[in-house]
């Protein structure tokens, strides 16, 4: 009997020395909010949890179980279970979810409940869909719906069918649950369910391509995610509108959402609240644990009182119990270590954030600023080439002809070192991608060659066609930027060697039914490049040496815009160079062959000659030197004008007069030349508008065709281009309203 009172005391000992070890992290709750009433604190939690406040809905529901238990309510108790169960799986805290939906599943067993067998079937499918199994959880649902008919719950199990159905994309069945959401009259969470609905159906509308209709769906459900402070699912439209708009090409928008969802992300509240939320949802864990010491230590005691007992079981019951208080310490220890982890992953990720929003926003300042320097630099180059062809044509004298051509070269040098740096900008910024459209590759070589013939002569060079007579003749790719990558390569090597040959090699490699790989190569014999320079050529305003620079001329881009463009066809540039004998570029590009096609019959086109005497046009031009000069063009081919500063003025003229054509500037103070296109053709659809711009093309070519311009034209033109447009637009239309 002694040695039992002695392993007593032992056991009561050790029981008070781990109450003092974990005393401080396992509080329980206090018992203050006895007569409060459970369904209150149900409905609190319901609405703490719609609005991601997490922490106060755990809160919220410990209280109800405390109470219920108490009360000893066992309905309540397993509602208070089931409904921690679900914000524990909203914590993405599958372990502590299964602790209280299997706490609810014992009680269960003792009692008859349906609506507890329901909500238990219900978040059973939660769990199967989330581990994908989506058959499996619609059958749960369906199960679950059987057993109770209440109205909010049958509106969740709605959201979660049309959630599901739209993952399977069964879109049909899946717009019939969340429609019926939108317009949804439940008591508790009528704001809520509309506001997952219409989630819901932008999402649907997004796979389904109706992208108006998505983001329609996706700002109703952000305002009514503001309003109510839904903060998860003011997260989720943003997320969803940036994709949206960046679809259907809103980019302003698109770019304003992503901005509010870095901010959400990046909150110091959202921060601290993921936190506190973490540790509300251990300390309920470990609440939990601290519970079943409790339970052991009353039996315990129970056990002691028995003197009927062995000391064996005293002593291995002690040992449990120490053994489960040491694993509760160290599973808070380790949740500790997570926690701070967690902390300094985050603060990591903003960082990595902010330096990654740095660099698009230093992206986004070189594209503004390099646009910005284009266009304002291309407005006096309109000038200098605009003047410079006037006086070539009005018979200058021998001194002044040659004046005005090396005045002529300079601006041409200068108008293709503009293209040249706005090329490498697009490319940088992502703005360019290869086209898959018809391709006749011999004559695009050709007419490379054939534009480079004049270069070549004056250098006493021979240009070279090797083509395989094997490669199809109708390929599928991008001929414009092939162009571009054989003018640069060509050009390039015709620069650097004199008294020589280059030589443009395509020979056939392979070919797997549509797919064919050609091999390329350019090969000069030039002065060559030496080995410490190869590996640097490619780089940006990069040539072999100053000396090179100063006597040969150009920027150095042309080898830099080749790389990029290939890199576009997921193709290498690669060099062989030997200095005093020439260089070879060569790559390989993997093209789609169309087969079974009748070859083109080869067919030049001229340039036309119009009879433009008598023509009257109306000038849209704010620079008074421009006016002149594009007045002083028309006139030289007997033409008529008018001139209007700005957009207000054309509109009126346009209105009181009668003109062949319009030439429309696009920047100007007032109203833009496309807002004035888009008013004029409110009341005449038919005058032809040709845009002159002095912006890159490729950015804005479809925002001039939408305002309703006929043609566009870059400042600063080639006059045959300027005349040969006129032309084209008036009398083409001319002769298609006559044919009518």
């Amino acid at each position: 009997m002694k040695i039992l009172t002695s392993h007593i005391k032992l056991h009561n000992l050790l029981v008070l020395l781990v109450l003092l070890i974990i005393g401080p992290f396992l509080q329980g709750q206090t018992d203050s909010v006895a007569t409060d009433s459970i369904t209150s604190y149900f409905e609190d939690a319901r609405t703490l949890q719609n609005q991601n406040k997490l922490e106060l809905a755990l809160s919220a529901l410990k209280k109800a179980e405390d109470l219920a238990e108490r009360q000893e309510n066992k309905k309540l108790l397993i509602d208070s279970y089931q409904k921690q169960a679900i914000l524990f799986l909203q914590l993405d805290k599958q372990d502590g979810a299964e602790i209280f939906w299997d706490r609810s599943k014992g009680l269960l067993k003792d009692i008859e409940y349906p609506y507890g067998d329901a909500i238990f079937k219900y978040i059973e499918a939660i769990m199967l869909y989330r581990r994908d199994n989506k058959f499996q959880a619609l059958l749960m649902l369906d199960e679950a719906k059987q057993l109770n008919n209440d109205r909010n719950f049958f509106n969740n199990i709605l959201l979660l069918e049309g959630i599901i159905y739209v993952d399977l994309e069964k879109y049909e069945i899946a717009s019939k649950n969340l429609n019926s959401l939108i317009v949804n009259t439940d008591v508790y969470e009528k704001e809520y369910l509309t506001t997952k609905a219409h989630l819901g159906m932008s999402l649907l509308n997004f796979k389904t391509e109706k992208y108006e209709e998505a983001a329609a769906n996706g700002e109703s459900a952000l305002q009514l995610a503001l309003q109510n402070s839904f903060d998860d699912e003011v997260k989720e439209a943003n997320e969803q509108l940036t994709q949206i708009y960046e679809k259907i090409g809103r980019y302003d928008l698109s770019n304003t959402n992503y901005k509010n969802l870095l901010a959400l992300k990046d909150s110091i509240l959202t921060t601290e609240k993921l936190r506190t939320e973490a540790k509300t949802a251990n300390k309920i864990q470990f609440d939990f644990m601290s519970d079943q010491i409790e339970k052991q230590d009353r039996e315990i005691e129970e056990l002691t009182d028995a003197t009927n007992r062995s000391e064996i079981i005293v002593i291995l019951v002690s040992a449990f119990l120490i053994i489960i208080s040491l694993l509760a310490v160290s599973l808070y220890r380790n949740n500790q270590i997570k926690l701070k982890t967690n902390d300094l992953l985050q603060t990591k990720n903003s960082e990595l954030q902010a330096a990654r929003d740095a660099a698009v926003n230093a992206m986004e300042a070189k594209t503004n600023f390099l646009s910005t320097v284009s266009h304002e630099l291309r407005t006096p180059l309109y000038a200098v080439t605009g003047l410079t062809h006037l006086l070539l044509e009005e018979n200058p004298s021998k001194n002044q002809f040659e004046h005005l051509k090396a005045l002529k070269f300079s601006g041409d040098y200068l108008l293709n070192f503009i293209n040249d740096i706005l090329q490498i900008n697009k490319i940088d910024a992502d703005k360019l991608e290869p086209l898959m459209v018809d391709l006749n590759l011999k004559r695009t070589l050709k007419e490379v060659i054939d534009s480079l013939q004049q270069s070549a002569k004056e250098n006493h060079t021979k240009i070279i066609l090797d083509y395989d007579d094997d490669i199809p003749s109708h390929l599928m790719s991008d001929p414009i930027k092939l162009t571009q990558v054989f003018m640069n390569l060509v050009g390039n090597a015709l620069k650097f060697t004199k008294e020589g040959e280059v030589k443009v090699i395509a020979k056939l490699m392979k070919k797997e039914e549509e797919d064919v790989t050609i091999y390329f190569e350019v090969a000069d014999t030039g002065i060559g490049i030496s080995k410490e320079k190869q590996e640097s050529i490619f780089e940006g305003f990069e040539q072999g040496s100053i000396q090179i620079n100063r006597e040969y001329g150009g920027t150095g881009l042309g080898l830099t815009i080749v790389k990029s463009l290939l890199g576009l066809f997921n193709s290498q540039i690669q060099l062989e160079s030997e200095p005093g004998k020439g260089s070879s570029f060569f790559f390989e590009l993997e093209l789609k062959s169309k087969d079974g096609l009748v070859d083109d019959i080869p067919f030049e086109i001229t340039p036309q000659d119009f009879e433009f005497q008598g023509l009257h046009l109306l000038i849209v031009e704010d620079n008074k030197i421009n006016q002149v000069i594009t007045k002083k063009m028309l006139s030289k081919k007997e033409m008529t004008s008018d001139i209007a500063n700005n957009g207000l003025e054309a509109i009126e003229l346009v209105k009181t007069n009668t003109y062949d054509a319009i030439l429309m500037d696009i920047h100007m103070p007032g109203i833009s030349g496309e807002e004035a296109t888009i008013r004029i053709r409110k009341f005449d659809v038919e005058i032809p508008i040709i845009a002159l711009t002095a912006i890159s093309l490729d950015d804005s070519l479809e925002s001039f065709y939408a305002a309703g311009c006929n043609d566009v034209v870059t400042k600063p033109f080639k006059p045959e281009v300027f005349y040969q447009k006129i032309g084209e637009n008036i009398f083409t239309k001319k002769a298609k309203t006559t044919n009518s």
